[in-house]
């Protein structure tokens, strides 16, 4: 069975984020992947498996953003190699509590069989920590 490249799947993953379609970017994930957060905050750690991912993690993310501020994510780069595919993208939004967001994004995603089964995130923590976890 042929499966698309982890270009492919990447760049549908983000692309599916981006315009809500949550249903069809869940779709895309193995059920045991992981994504793992950077530094020393509360949401930094590997998440482990779709529920983990998308329910307690990024399902919760619009948690942190004003209702007219949630984010808007563009995508604006991926480099691919076997089954290795580096995503960069933006996020612009509004804290809940009023504060611009901004952030340049990038993951590390692994695709097996058209399957993301594992992504590693990197972006400003810092940021973060003092825009949204504010």
């Amino acid at each position: 069975m042929n499966h698309p490249d982890a270009r492919t799947v990447v760049t549908d993953y983000v692309n599916l984020i981006a315009a809500g379609e949550r249903e069809a970017a869940i779709a895309l994930f193995a059920e045991d992947a992981t994504w793992t957060y950077p530094g020393h905050l509360p949401i930094s750690r590997t998440w482990q498996g779709k529920q983990e991912i998308f329910g307690d993690f990024l399902g919760r993310i619009g948690d942190y953003f004003a209702p007219d501020g949630l984010p808007v994510i563009t995508l604006t780069h991926v480099l691919a190699d076997g089954p290795q595919a580096v995503a960069e993208w933006t996020t612009v939004g509004r804290a809940a509590n009023g504060e611009p967001y901004e952030n340049h994004c990038l993951g590390v995603f692994t695709v097996e069989n058209g399957r993301i089964t594992a992504v590693r995130e990197y972006l400003d923590t810092d940021h973060v920590a003092r825009t949204l976890l504010a």
